[in-house]
C-alpha cells in the first residue's frame, strides 16, 4: 500500500475485498432511492415529463377551448341571422300574439341549426319565445341597445336555464327589420359554454397516452442507469463515497489529534502530520518498520503490542501525550491496530487557568452579594475584608478615611491619616495595626503611592519593598519573619472619591501575587468602594435628618404644675421620619399634650414635621380648643400639599410631598382633672389608672390631617390624680413581623406589669419591650402622670357687676394671700388684681368671678360672660383712664385673655422667685404712673 502526506487516493485491501454490507445489499433491492445519484435523476426526469405534459395539455386544452368558442359565435350568428331573417318573421312579430306563431318555429330552427337556445324579443327586450315557456313575457338577459341600433351583438352572458344546462353562454343578437329598415325585433340565439367545451374533450385520452408514455420510458432510462451505477459502486452512491473521503481527510489532516495505522508486522501504514509533529517521525516513515523509527522504547512497545490501551499518558520529550490504542478488525485476524495521541501538555495549563478565573468569578459574585448588605460604613469594609480571605489573600486589613467613617465627604488632606476599620484573617499571629488605630503613611509607603496614583500597586516580595519597610522597620521584620511575604494595596475609590485603602496579604506557603491578581483585587476593591460610599452617604443623609428632627423636638420639659412628663424618640435605621411631640403649658396652669406622625421619611418628612409643631405652638397660644386646632392643622397640610403640586417639589424631596399626617391634641386642667382631646387618625392612647388598671379611654377617631374632613370628635376625660396618659406612635406597636393588635396588646401588658412606676421608669421599660432589633419606622413615646391642684391653693368667688364692688375684690384678695404667705407681692397682686376687676366689670357682662391659682407662679383670672377682647393701648396725658392695662403688662410677667363657652377669662402670672417682676413690685407706684406724661413716650 502506498501512502502520501498530501491529497491522495487509497484503495485498501480490507475495503476492496470486504464482502457486501447489509446496507448495500439494501440498496440493490431499491434501485430508485431518492437519497441516491439516479434515484435524484429519475425524479429530475419525472418533474420535466411532467411539466412538458401538462404545457402540451394546457396548451391543447386552451386552443381547443379558444376554437371552439369561436365555432359556437359562429354558429350563434348564423343561427340568429338566419331565423330573423326566415319569411314572415316581420308579419309574425306584428301579429296580435307573436308567441303564438314564432315559439313553435323557434324550437324546430333550435333543433335544427343544433344551438341550446333561439330566443325572439320585442324593443323592449321581453322575450317572444323561449325553450321553457315559464321564461317568456320575462326580460331578455344580454345586450339589446346595440341591435336596436342595427347592430350584430355576439357576447357572452348568463341568462336562465335551457335544455343543455346551466350556465355562461355564447350568443348573438340580430335585429328584424323591415322592409323600410325599422327593427321591429330580436333574435338571439347561442350555446352553452359546457355544450362549447364538448368540442375539445375527446382530445384528452390522446395526450395523457403521451404523457404516460414518456413517463414510462423515462422510468426505464433511469432505472438501467441506476442499476449500472450501484454495480460499480459496489453498493455506495457518490455521495457517500465523497463523504467517506472528507472524512478521512479530515481525521488524517484537520484534527488535532495525531493519528497512527500499523499493519499486524509492525510496519507503519499511515501517519497524519499531528502525529509526525508528536513523535518527530521522518518524511518517509509510512512504509518502515516501526522500530527503525528511533521512537522511545515505551512508545515502540505500545505500537508493536497487540494490547488495548484507554487514555494512558506518555512522556515524550516535554509533552504528556494521551495515547489510545485499538485494533482494526476486532473479529477478524488479520493484525493490525489504529493508535491516537492527543497532546495535553498545554490543556493541563489552561485547565488550571480556567479554574483559577471560575473561583474568581465565583469569588466576585459572592462578593457582589455579601458586601453591602447593611448602610453601614464599618460593616462594608468587614465584609471587604472576610469575602478575600481565605480565597484570594491570607490577611486583608482596610483603612479608610475619618471623615468617611463619620459620614463627611472626604477630602485628600486626610489621605496620610487614616483609621483601621477592618481586619480578617490571622491577624493574631501577625503583627498588624489592630482595629481602630490611626495609621500615618509615609510618603513611600505602597498605600501612599495607591492613593496619589488611583491604583493598585503590586508588592511580590515585601523583603525588596523599601518603602512598606520603613514605614515601621520592627513590626515590618517580625512580620516576614513570621511569613508575610507579598502585598497588593488597592485604592478605594467611588465616584471619582478616594475613601481609603484596601490591602491583602499572603504569607506561607501561599504563592506570591501576580500582575493579573491586580485587576481582580481592583475589581474587588470597585464594589466594595461602592458599598462604603452608599453606606458613607446614608450615614451623612441619616445623621443630618437625625439632627434636624432632634432641633425640631423639645430639648427640655417645660415648667408647669400640671404633669409630670417623660418622653423617647427613636429614629428608623433607615432614616428619620415625620415622628413629634411636644408638651406647651397654658393659661391657667394647663398644659396641652401634642403627638404626630408625617407621613414619609427623610429630610423633608423631618422639616414638615417642623412646621407643623411650630404651627401647634401657634395656635395654642390662641388658646383653641382641641378640634379647632386641628382643623387648622388639616388646613394647613392641605395648603403644604397643594404648594407641593403646584412648584414641582415634590422631585427635590425624593418624590415626597406631605400627602397627610396624623395628630392627637389634648388639653388637661389640673383643677378640675378635666383631659379634654381629639385625635386624627392617630392611634388610640392607654390610660393607666392609679389602681394599675391599663384601658384605652375611647377617644374618638377621625380623619388624617389632609383630607379636608373636619370637624374633629373630641372627648372628655375625668383623671384622678396619679393616673398616667400614654401616647405613642404607630412605630412602636406596628412592625412587619406581626400585626398592630399585637403590639397593642405588648403595650398594655408592659404598662400593667410597670405598676405604680415614675413616667421616666415607664418608658423605659416601654422601649425595652417593644423595640424592635431594626426599626423601619420611627418611635415616638410619651408618658404624662397627672397632677391636680389642692383646693387649698385655689381661690374663687363671684363679684357683683358694681364698680363699688372693687375695694372688696382688692380685700378678698389680701386675704387670701396672707393665707398663702404671700404678703410681700400683695400690693402688686391688688393692683393686677383690680385693674382686671374693673375692666370686666365697666366693659364685661355678668356674671363676673375671680380666680387665684398658688403654685409655681400665682395666676389671677377675672372671668365674664362678653366676648370682647381687651387691648393695651397708650393713654395720652389728658386721658383719664386707659392705663389699667398698662399697669397689668408692667407687673406681670405674662397675661392674656382666653375664649370659653360662656365668654371669656383675662388673666396675669406672677412669678414667686425674685426676677425682675419681683423687682417691679417693690417699685414706687409714683414713679411708673409718671411714665405716662412722658412726651417722649
Amino acid at each position: 500500500m502506498r501512502v502520501s502526506s498530501g491529497r491522495f487516493r487509497i484503495r485498501p485491501w480490507w475495503v476492496s475485498r470486504a464482502p457486501p454490507t447489509r446496507r448495500a445489499r439494501g440498496r440493490r433491492g431499491s434501485l430508485l432511492d431518492p437519497h441516491s445519484a439516479a434515484g435524484q435523476v429519475f425524479l429530475v426526469q419525472i418533474v420535466i415529463v411532467v411539466l412538458l405534459v401538462v404545457a402540451g395539455m394546457v396548451s391543447v386544452i386552451l386552443q381547443a377551448a379558444h376554437d371552439a368558442v369561436q365555432q359556437g359565435r359562429r354558429d350563434s350568428l348564423v343561427a340568429a341571422q338566419s331565423f330573423a331573417s326566415s319569411p314572415g318573421m316581420v308579419e309574425a312579430l306584428r301579429s296580435p300574439d307573436p308567441t303564438a306563431v314564432l315559439q313553435p318555429r323557434a324550437e324546430e330552427a333550435r333543433r335544427k341549426t343544433g344551438v341550446d337556445f333561439v330566443v325572439v324579443t320585442d324593443t323592449r327586450g321581453i322575450r317572444l319565445t323561449y325553450p321553457f315557456p315559464q321564461e317568456i313575457g320575462k326580460k331578455f338577459v344580454g345586450t339589446i341597445q346595440p341591435a336596436l341600433e342595427g347592430r350584430t351583438v355576439i357576447e357572452q352572458a348568463g341568462g336562465p336555464p335551457v335544455p343543455a344546462g346551466e350556465g355562461t353562454a355564447v350568443q348573438a343578437v340580430v335585429p328584424v327589420t323591415d322592409a323600410r329598415g325599422t327593427v321591429v325585433g330580436l333574435v338571439s340565439a347561442g350555446s352553452t359554454v359546457e355544450n362549447v367545451g364538448r368540442l375539445w374533450m375527446p382530445q384528452l385520452p390522446i395526450i395523457l397516452g403521451t404523457g404516460a408514455a414518456g413517463l414510462a420510458l423515462a422510468a426505464t432510462g433511469t432505472t438501467l442507469v441506476s442499476r449500472r451505477l450501484l454495480r460499480h459502486t459496489h453498493g455506495l452512491a457518490p455521495l457517500e463515497l465523497a463523504r467517506l473521503y472528507e472524512h478521512h481527510d479530515a481525521v488524517l489532516h484537520a484534527v488535532r489529534e495525531g493519528v497512527l495505522i500499523t499493519a499486524a508486522d509492525g510496519r507503519l501504514l499511515l501517519a497524519n502530520d499531528e502525529a509526525k509533529r508528536l513523535l518527530g517521525l521522518p518524511a518517509d516513515a509510512p512504509g518502515r518498520h516501526v522500530r527503525e523509527l528511533g521512537l522511545p522504547e515505551q512508545m515502540t512497545h505500545l505500537l508493536v503490542s497487540p494490547e488495548t490501551v484507554t487514555d494512558e499518558v506518555y512522556l515524550a520529550e516535554d509533552r504528556l501525550l494521551a495515547v489510545n490504542k485499538r485494533a482494526t478488525f476486532p473479529s477478524g485476524d488479520r493484525g493490525g491496530s489504529v493508535v491516537t495521541l492527543r497532546d495535553t501538555t498545554e490543556l493541563a495549563a489552561v485547565s488550571g487557568r480556567a479554574e483559577v478565573a471560575r473561583e474568581r468569578l465565583t469569588l466576585l459574585y459572592e462578593a457582589g452579594a455579601r458586601m453591602g448588605t447593611t448602610l453601614d460604613v464599618r460593616r462594608t469594609a468587614q465584609e471587604l475584608a472576610d469575602v478575600a480571605v481565605p480565597r484570594f489573600a491570607d490577611i486583608v486589613t482596610v483603612d479608610l478615611l475619618d471623615a468617611v467613617l463619620l459620614g463627611r465627604e472626604p477630602t485628600a488632606e486626610g489621605w496620610r491619616h487614616l483609621r483601621r476599620a477592618a481586619i480578617s484573617g490571622h491577624q493574631q499571629a501577625m503583627p498588624v495595626y489592630p482595629m481602630g488605630e490611626v495609621i500615618t503613611f509615609s510618603p513611600g509607603t505602597p498605600q501612599m503611592k495607591a492613593l496619589q496614583q488611583g491604583k493598585g500597586v503590586l508588592e511580590a516580595d515585601l523583603w525588596q519593598a523599601h518603602g512598606w519597610r520603613e514605614q515601621d522597620p520592627d513590626r515590618a521584620r517580625r512580620a516576614m519573619e513570621m511569613g508575610l511575604h507579598s502585598l497588593v494595596t488597592m485604592p478605594l475609590r467611588a465616584r471619582n472619591v478616594t475613601l481609603g485603602v484596601a490591602n491583602f496579604y499572603r504569607s506561607a506557603p501561599s504563592p506570591a501575587f501576580e500582575p493579573e491578581d491586580l485587576s481582580f483585587a481592583e475589581e474587588l476593591a470597585a464594589r466594595a468602594a461602592v458599598a462604603i460610599d452608599n453606606a458613607r452617604r446614608f450615614a451623612r443623609e441619616h445623621a443630618m435628618a437625625v439632627t434636624l428632627q432632634r432641633s425640631l423636638l423639645p430639648r427640655g420639659q417645660p415648667q408647669q404644675d400640671a404633669l409630670d412628663v417623660a418622653w423617647r424618640y427613636l429614629p428608623a435605621e433607615a432614616g428619620v421620619g415625620g415622628d413629634w411631640f411636644d408638651v406647651i403649658p397654658l393659661p391657667g396652669a394647663r398644659v396641652a399634650l401634642a403627638m404626630g406622625d408625617v407621613v414619609g421619611h427623610g429630610l423633608h418628612a423631618a422639616a414638615t414635621m417642623g412646621r407643623l409643631r411650630t404651627a401647634v405652638h401657634n395656635f395654642a397660644t390662641l388658646d383653641l380648643p382641641v378640634d379647632e386646632v386641628l382643623a387648622n392643622l388639616d388646613d394647613l397640610v392641605v395648603r403644604m400639599d397643594n404648594e407641593e403640586r403646584t412648584e414641582g417639589d415634590g422631585e427635590g424631596h425624593d418624590g415626597e410631598g406631605v400627602t397627610g399626617a396624623t395628630c392627637l391634641y389634648a388639653i388637661y386642667d389640673p383643677v378640675t382633672g378635666i383631659c379634654t382631646m381629639a385625635r386624627a387618625g392617630h392611634p388610640e392612647p392607654v390610660l393607666v389608672r392609679p389602681d394599675g388598671t391599663v384601658t384605652c379611654p375611647g377617644v374618638p377617631v377621625s380623619a388624617p390631617l389632609g383630607l379636608g374632613c373636619y370637624p374633629f370628635e373630641t372627648a372628655e376625660l375625668h383623671l384622678s390624680e396619679g393616673s398616667r396618659l400614654v401616647l405613642y406612635t404607630d412605630g412602636l406597636v406596628e412592625q412587619r413581623a406581626h400585626d398592630i393588635d399585637v403590639g397593642l396588646d405588648r403595650l398594655r401588658r408592659t404598662l400593667s406589669e410597670a405598676g405604680l412606676r415614675t413616667p421616666e421608669e415607664a418608658c423605659q421599660a416601654v422601649i425595652e419591650a417593644l423595640e424592635p432589633a431594626h426599626p423601619t419606622d420611627d418611635i415616638a413615646l410619651l408618658v404624662a402622670r397627672t397632677r391636680r391642684f389642692p383646693p387649698s391653693r385655689v381661690a374663687e368667688w363671684s363679684v357683683p357687676s358694681n364698680p363699688a364692688e372693687v375695694p372688696s375684690v382688692r380685700a378678698r384678695c389680701r386675704e387670701t394671700l396672707r393665707s398663702w404667705g404671700l404678703e410681700e407681692i400683695g400690693f402688686t397682686t391688688e393692683l393686677i388684681l383690680s385693674e382686671l376687676a374693673t375692666n370686666a366689670i365697666r366693659y364685661g357682662s355678668p356674671p363676673v368671678k375671680v380666680r387665684l391659682l398658688y403654685g409655681r407662679c400665682l395666676i389671677c383670672e377675672v372671668s365674664d360672660a362678653s366676648s370682647t377682647s381687651p387691648r393695651l393701648r397708650r393713654a395720652t396725658t389728658t386721658d383719664e383712664g386707659g392705663r389699667g392695662l398698662f399697669l397689668v403688662a408692667q407687673f406681670a410677667q405674662r397675661w392674656g385673655t382666653r375664649y370659653t363657652a360662656r365668654g371669656k377669662v383675662i388673666w396675669a402670672e406672677q412669678t414667686l422667685s425674685d426676677g425682675p417682676s419681683a423687682a417691679m413690685a417693690h417699685a414706687p407706684v409714683d414713679a411708673l404712673l409718671e411714665q405716662f406724661g412722658d412726651a417722649a413716650l
